[in-house]
């Protein structure tokens, strides 16, 4: 595995994957697969900044020029790529095609492109069916380099710091909403450069799983559900759920908040090399459905994570893809009867024997008060 977080080699294993694939080129906008492949973190904007990466031929960004400065400064401008600049009155999609042997009958869009930059490709190429690229890189990316791995641990002890400030945050008379202020907060405070989502559900709105911070109050016995995440200066993000109660919980949430620690253990052992995401998922789920809370286990257990807090592979039934050292995922069973509800999540990473914990604070329940 590379010790470097965005090696000058992705540019060409990109190549290949596209010429493989039958592209004859792959045509990324900002986003996580032109920060995967260059290091450049590109503005969105109206004005078209794309990665050209050719089936044949050499790669070149091209960059409005007011963002030329940021190019060349970011790790892109490091990689021996060409960047070519247009100015205010250039037409950048013309400008790409020229650039591109003509006819090309197939060209890789971005996933994530925006459609108006799409459609204006299309008119720019318009023998060349557009297919989406994600395909061609999913299988670079889906695969954590050893730099890869060291970025989303770094991630994820950050976040087990945000939760370890939980407990001091919570309390009876406080709102769901002021305590997710709070959180967001420590989320920055502790090393991201970004808040990605905070959940805080609080009774009964533990028992939707993503659940929006709210005006209710939290009241003394109920449990509450944090599930928390944000983006690093890296780019790698972090994603961990944890519960509390403030006060003694009822009995009945003990029981089977008990059944959901063990469900967790299963599915996180189930992880090894050659295993299927689908088995992982059926590791936890049949624990959780033989205490009979089968039905309110509704959502699969895991996804993939790295430059987006949801990518692949999907810890979830179906999916029959064989699991390699490398792939980063949650392990997340959840419990959710109605007057409350409970979710337990790490992010895991397959090994060449089994599964390393990105996230090691307590996952028994953390009582405040």
């Amino acid at each position: 595995m590379t010790t470097e977080l965005y090696p000058r080699e992705r540019v060409g294993l990109v190549r290949e994957a596209a010429a493989k694939a039958g592209l004859g080129a792959v045509l990324l906008t900002p986003g996580p697969d032109l920060r995967y492949v260059t290091g450049y973190d590109a503005k969105e904007l109206e004005r078209l900044t794309c990665l050209v990466v050719p089936a044949e031929g050499e790669a070149f960004l091209v960059v409005p020029r007011l963002e030329l400065p940021a190019a060349e400064v970011s790790p892109a401008g490091s990689l021996g790529v060409e960047l070519v600049p247009w100015d205010e009155t250039d037409d950048p999609y013309a400008l790409v095609a020229r650039r591109l042997p003509s006819g090309l009958p197939k060209v890789g869009v971005a996933d994530r492109m925006w459609a108006v930059m799409a459609l204006r490709f299309r008119a720019a190429m318009p023998a060349a069916e557009q297919v989406a690229a994600g395909g061609v890189l999913r299988g670079l990316r889906i695969r954590k380099s050893a730099a890869e791995v060291a970025a989303l641990r770094e991630a994820g002890e950050a976040i087990d710091r945000v939760h370890r400030r939980v407990p001091g945050l919570l309390a009876a008379g406080r709102t769901e909403r002021e305590v997710a202020r709070d959180i967001a907060d420590a989320i920055v405070a502790e090393g991201h450069s970004r808040v990605d989502f905070v959940i805080v559900g609080s009774g009964p709105n533990g028992a939707n799983p993503h659940a929006e911070p709210s005006d209710r109050v939290i009241r003394a016995g109920e449990p509450v559900v944090v599930d928390i995440g944000g983006t690093m200066p890296s780019g790698y993000c972090s994603d961990s759920t944890r519960n509390y109660c403030v006060g003694e919980p009822p009995a009945e949430y003990l029981a089977y908040y008990a059944v959901l620690e063990e469900a967790q253990r299963a599915s996180s052992a189930a992880v090894r090399p050659g295993t299927t995401p689908e088995a992982v998922d059926a590791a936890g789920r049949d624990v959780i459905a033989a205490a009979g809370y089968g039905e309110h286990f509704f959502h699969r257990t895991g996804h993939g994570i790295g430059l987006e807090s949801h990518e692949d592979p999907y810890i979830v039934s179906g999916n029959r893809e064989p699991l390699e050292p490398g792939m980063a995922f949650s392990i997340e069973p959840g419990i959710y009867p109605g007057p409350h509800g409970a979710r337990i999540e790490d992010i895991v990473v397959c090994t060449e024997d089994g599964f390393d914990p990105l996230n090691v604070t307590e996952r028994g329940l953390v009582i405040v008060g």
